[in-house]
């Protein structure tokens, strides 16, 4: 228990209640059993009690942008989860909410027999909203577990205000938490008596095979399609890492920053979703590296320090989604330059269907609505271009935000909010003046031309408009 300690928050101030049946890990976050330290401390805290644990996990109709892709990728993952809790001796309740008119207060419910309540911690979406709400009205202690970073959340008293002042600072932690989590089982197995009265109905089997039919059951977005590539679950996740390892890791150093090359891990949606932890990731990384003589430094630097960076600001910044969060100087020269003209504005659906003059830009916007995500380097560029071509940088902000929440994988996630905020100076420094940006960074599509290959990527993801360039 001890070793965990730090990720642990305790949001109430409520004492355990010892007349409990069992203690309740709420996942909102961490959908896997490995490497899951909030799944780790829930089970540690029944086995002192000498209760058992139940794993509750819901998914309801009602979050912005629900939608058929979003609801996949997370049921794909849910029938190998509820394998590897009730193999390890874990009670399993998933609930899905289909219509505003069914329940919506199990968590509630399943809390009034439980010794405890455990959960991820995230500082992001419904689940940093969940965590501000929901821990006042129980009558149990409510703890937030830290699963989705490598250096706990906790250990960073402030907002760092770019990646040169955490680095140092997550460089001298890494050696206590670079370490396989060690898997603990309980002692006492659960027994679906133990449920309140009632709740047990409420569990929906979840089948490969019945999926489709129930999002088509969901009061939902169904316009959206699934993603081309990406099918939620820990066995994709693990599948598509050991992809990396063996044909990529040894090209990201030279290739990431190329799209049409696939260096990269494609792993984004899977750490969102919680199917795989980056501390799997990273030890895999690492022992690879060892054991085939590569260096997997810049790797490293993108899945711990950058990664970990944007948790951090949306730790200390929990209403992200605006520009009042940017540094001073930021908001001085996007003041400054608020009036500038824009040779050519785009509407939201122009943005949405990927129909402007620029083909790279409708090829990145393309590779968002087809797989669900957009490489990386290009995102920074499909963000400066929004900005550019939309009438104010604060309409700019809200159509970026809201093409992640409907079609990316990867969206809602503190590394989308840094990713996004970046185009607009986070984590940036001041660069040479220009009309419209300012001191922002600007990039253009002649500078893309010439660093990366884009008619390879163009190919990739075709877009049917005419280049006005």
């Amino acid at each position: 228990m001890e070793s965990l300690r730090p990720r642990v928050r305790t949001l109430n101030d409520r004492p355990l209640n010892k007349a409990g049946a069992y203690v309740l890990y709420w996942v909102q976050a961490n959908r896997r059993v490995d490497a899951n330290h909030a799944l780790a401390w829930a089970v540690r805290l029944a086995n002192m009690h000498g209760v058992p644990l139940l794993v509750y996990e819901g998914l309801t109709c009602s979050y912005p942008a629900a939608n058929d892709r979003l609801h996949t990728f997370v049921l794909e993952g849910v029938p190998e989860f509820e394998a590897d809790l009730t193999r390890a001796g874990f009670g399993y309740l998933f609930y899905l909410r289909r219509t505003p008119a069914d329940a919506n207060n199990l968590v509630y419910k399943l809390a009034e027999k439980a010794l405890a309540v455990v959960t991820d911690d995230f500082p992001t979406f419904n689940v940093a909203a969940h965590n501000r709400r929901v821990p006042g009205r129980l009558k149990t202690a409510y703890f937030a577990v830290d699963s989705s970073c490598i250096v706990p959340m906790n250990v960073h008293e402030k907002r760092a205000w770019a990646a040169y002042t955490i680095r140092p600072k997550i460089h001298r932690e890494l050696p206590l938490w670079l370490k396989p989590l060690t898997a603990t089982l309980p002692t006492k197995p659960w027994s679906d008596s133990l449920l309140p009265p009632g709740l047990a109905e409420f569990r929906t089997p979840v089948r490969r095979d019945n999926i489709p039919a129930l999002v088509a059951s969901c009061a939902i977005d169904h316009t959206i399609p699934l993603s081309k590539s990406y099918r939620g679950g820990t066995t994709e996740a693990r599948a598509r890492l050991e992809r990396f390892l063996v044909s990529r890791l040894s090209r990201y150093a030279k290739e990431s920053g190329q799209p049409s090359k696939k260096a990269t891990s494609e792993l984004s949606p899977y750490l969102h979703f919680g199917h795989i932890s980056a501390l799997e990731v990273a030890l895999a990384a690492r022992n690879y590296a060892t054991e085939h003589k590569l260096i997997a430094d810049e790797f490293m630097e993108e899945l711990i320090v950058r990664r970990e960076l944007a948790f951090n600001f949306a730790r200390w910044t929990p209403e992200n989604e605006t520009l009042d969060v940017l540094p001073d100087w930021c908001l001085k020269t996007i003041a400054k330059h608020a009036e500038d003209p824009r040779p050519i504005t785009y509407t939201w659906e122009q943005f949405r269907d990927a129909q402007t003059h620029d083909p790279l830009w409708n090829a990145t916007q393309q590779e968002m609505l087809t797989e669900g995500k957009i490489h990386g380097y290009y995102r920074m560029y499909w963000g400066k271009k929004i900005m550019e071509w939309s009438p104010t940088l604060a309409e700019a902000l809200r159509t970026m935000f809201r093409l992640h929440s409907i079609y990316a994988l990867d969206g809602r996630d503190p590394n989308t909010a840094t990713g996004i905020l970046w185009c607009f100076g986070l984590h940036d420094r001041p660069w040479t003046e220009r009309s419209i940006f300012g001191q922002l960074r600007y990039m253009s599509y002649d500078g893309m031309k010439r660093k990366t290959d884009i008619a390879a990527y163009i190919r990739q993801y075709d877009s049917p408009q005419v280049s006005l360039l």
